[in-house]
């Protein structure tokens, strides 16, 4: 057994199971006993209560955008805006050496707009390691023909004679949390950068990035901003039309919860962290569908156990783009694999929901999840429930429908709120996301993408179920 899965044995709670509380036992059966009260409302009470389901799911939704938009106005409030890190004092710290990590598998086509924008940063990284896992496509050779990496005879890691920080390690096929860990094992700098192959870095993202961490030495991993790109035809205008306005209200919502201390999410796409940290605790789960957020749950779970104090933040000042679904069919399978991940995740660090022992993050943020593993269920059948009374037309119709134009009011305030928070906290004007079609986005996103969501989390819930462990399994 290699050194980072000891760690990882030791750290992790799938592979040593924790005590669970009766707290957090009586938080996780309350969620699905609550639905299936409000569900039996609908045949047993009149009125708008026979729509208690909607009425909850709307109440719950609404007070999470009330919290955010709360915990958020400060950004009205600053001319110069931060993160959880003291930027403004990052020249008199030490400079911290920073290598970028790009796993990839047959990406061939976008693997060189990836690295050329790496290239191109203002602060140059250290190091650049590519980690081939296990290509079965012309990856390795366009690698060699037009960026002059060469392997010595027997040897897994090639180097660029092109670019002196760029390194090539080719390993067999094992997912990418495998070749994520293979690059900690080979890098040597304080600092890692995880980005996608298919994620473009604005020039000055890395410096960004390495001036949080020096700044802030109890920072342990920060997460980017990126803006989600669509290619093709109408399906691709679409989504990228929704995905967009979801992205930039994700980033608001991540804003408040790191205020809290209760960041959970730093999007793998483009993250920084501290290597130790991250060796400390064991690396990228292998057998987690959503390594990256699986990770930042055992980095809090280690600070919390340690007394480290360790933060987790989003940076406006590092951002860029990354490829997002264009297809009805492949955004319902990413939102299958984000979905199972998560509820694996929520599953083995279930001892931690209502635990007063692990802060904000145990009593706040936690049973929030635990509600979230069900909040598109009850989304669902609230739309049912929906089109049931309107097929049959129960006279309960006309008060369900006035509680949903109250939503959609509601919805659009906190969008429109948003796109104009988003904007002044990047110190620029939001691309594509005019208050004009932000608004009409939201008028129509309950009744399309909403769904969407939800029905690509329901399937989510079925591979949970199945056990599926692989990206692509049905």
């Amino acid at each position: 057994m290699s050194d980072i899965s000891q760690t990882l044995l030791r750290a992790s709670p799938r592979l040593t199971p924790r005590a669970v509380p009766l707290r957090s036992l009586l938080i996780y059966s309350a969620v699905p006993g609550l639905w299936l009260l409000v569900f039996a409302g609908a045949f047993h009470f009149s009125g708008v209560l026979a729509w208690s389901v909607g009425l909850l799911y709307a109440a719950y939704d609404t007070i999470l955008l009330a919290y955010v938009a709360a915990k958020t106005r400060f950004i009205l409030d600053k001319a110069t805006i931060s993160t959880n890190v003291d930027t403004a004092h990052a020249t008199n710290a030490p400079r911290p050496t920073l290598g970028v990590i790009v796993a990839a598998r047959n990406e061939a086509e976008a693997l060189p707009r990836t690295l050329n924008a790496l290239f191109r940063q203002n602060d140059a990284p250290d190091a650049i390691l590519v980690v081939d896992d296990g290509s079965d496509d012309a990856t390795c050779a366009m690698l060699e023909r037009d960026y002059a990496v060469q392997w010595l005879p027997g040897d897994r890691l090639g180097r660029s004679s092109m670019h002196h920080n760029l390194q090539v390690l080719k390993q067999l096929h094992g997912g990418k949390a495998r070749a994520l860990n293979a690059a900690l094992a080979t890098l040597n700098t304080d600092l890692v950068l995880t980005v996608d192959a298919d994620t473009l870095l604005e020039p000055d993202a890395i410096a960004g990035m390495r001036a949080a961490f020096a700044a802030d030495p109890k920072l342990v991993a920060a997460g980017g901003v990126l803006t989600p790109i669509c290619s093709g035809g109408a399906q691709a205008a679409f989504f990228q039309w929704f995905q967009t306005y979801e992205y930039l209200r994700a980033f608001i919502s991540r804003i408040a919860w790191m205020r809290a201390g209760a960041l959970l999410l730093v999007s793998g796409a483009f993250a920084g962290f501290r290597r130790d940290a991250v060796q400390k605790v064991g690396g990228f789960d292998p057998d987690c569908l959503v390594e990256d957020y699986e990770l930042i749950h055992r980095l809090h779970r280690w600070s919390y156990d340690h007394d480290l104090a360790w933060k987790v933040g989003v940076l406006n000042t590092a951002q860029g783009t990354t490829d997002a679904p264009a297809s009805l069919f492949n955004f319902l399978r990413q939102r299958r694999r984000w979905f199972a991940g998560f509820l694996q995740t929520q599953w083995w660090n279930r001892d931690m929901t209502g635990n007063a022992q692990y802060g904000s993050l145990g009593t706040f943020m936690l049973p929030i999840k635990a509600i979230d593993t069900l909040q598109p269920i009850y989304g669902l059948t609230a739309f049912g429930l929906l089109v049931t009374f309107i097929v049959t037309g129960r006279p309960v119709l006309l008060p369900v429908l006035g509680v949903i134009g109250l939503k959609i009011v509601i919805d659009l305030a906190f969008h429109l709120w948003s796109v104009r928070l988003y904007a002044h906290w990047l110190k620029r004007p939001t691309s594509g996301a005019s208050l004009g079609l932000a608004a009409l986005a939201a008028l129509a996103e309950p009744f399309s993408f909403q769904l969407m969501r939800h029905t690509g989390a329901a399937w989510g819930w079925l591979a949970f179920l199945r056990g599926r462990q692989q990206w692509g399994a049905g």
